[in-house]
């Protein structure tokens, strides 16, 4: 775990999809993983970070109540615990983009708040040394964010032919992605309502370029019911 100063981020986990491929009627973050919930678990990730001055997590509104219901009964979330960061929930959108876009507004006029993070709530596995290493990027180069080296072979289809992709050139994206407030916030006002994949490519669009850091394979989305095994071994693996 970090030990730099100053305490100076927010971490903006999006966590109002309904997780429709979970194949569950209630939000997939809710499914226990070593007992307890997938949000609770990348929560966790961030909460007694040095560096890590305020969390938002931003929910559905059918789930808000839930929620706050859990994190209320949860004495080890108490906000007297200066060695935490402060936790605020706040109701997201349908799409990830107004979700995080609200996450942002309950931190706007925050003085203390250098560098935004936004994370995936369904990541649990990322590691302090993933966070650390893009917390580092960010701070250095204004931009940067956690990628997946690809590993299988490329193959770009021209009709009915095909070509070869250098794969060494390429990642896939995943979080946390992080940029220097002033950064983001310019990229969200900028945003003219095309489709975007992720902040990555919001920030690109706005002019600025954004560094990828190299990180583990096993930094594991939960998306389906069988990732929930996966990650179970992924645990037991890294604590044996």
């Amino acid at each position: 775990m970090s030990d730099s100063k100053p305490r100076d981020i927010a971490v903006l986990l999006p966590a109002a999809g309904r997780g429709q491929r979970f194949g569950s009627e209630s939000n997939k973050l809710f499914a226990l993983l070593e007992d307890r919930p997938i949000w609770r678990l990348t929560l966790d990730r961030f909460l007694y970070r040095s560096d890590v001055a305020r969390i938002v997590l931003a929910v559905d509104p059918i789930d808000r109540a839930r929620f706050e219901h859990e994190i209320q009964r949860d004495q080890t979330l108490s906000q007297t615990d200066s060695s935490q960061a402060v936790l605020t929930v706040v109701e997201g959108g349908k799409e990830r983009m107004d979700s995080v876009r609200s996450a942002l507004a309950a931190i706007q006029g925050d003085q203390s708040i250098t560098l935004v993070a936004i994370h995936d709530a369904a990541r649990p596995l990322v590691t302090d040394a993933e966070i650390d290493t893009v917390f580092a990027a960010a701070r250095r180069s204004g931009a940067a964010f956690l990628g997946c080296p690809v590993s299988g072979s490329l193959h770009r289809r021209f009709g009915s032919r095909t070509a070869s992709i250098d794969r060494r050139e390429l990642f896939q994206a995943a979080t946390p992605q992080v940029f220097l407030l002033g950064v983001f916030q310019n990229a969200y006002q900028k945003h003219n309502g095309r489709p975007v994949t992720d902040d990555v490519q919001l920030v690109q669009r706005s002019g600025h370029p954004v560094e990828v850091v190299a990180g583990r394979t096993d930094n594991l989305k939960i998306t389906f019911p069988e990732d929930l095994g996966i990650a179970q071994a992924i645990l037991k693996n890294r604590q044996g």
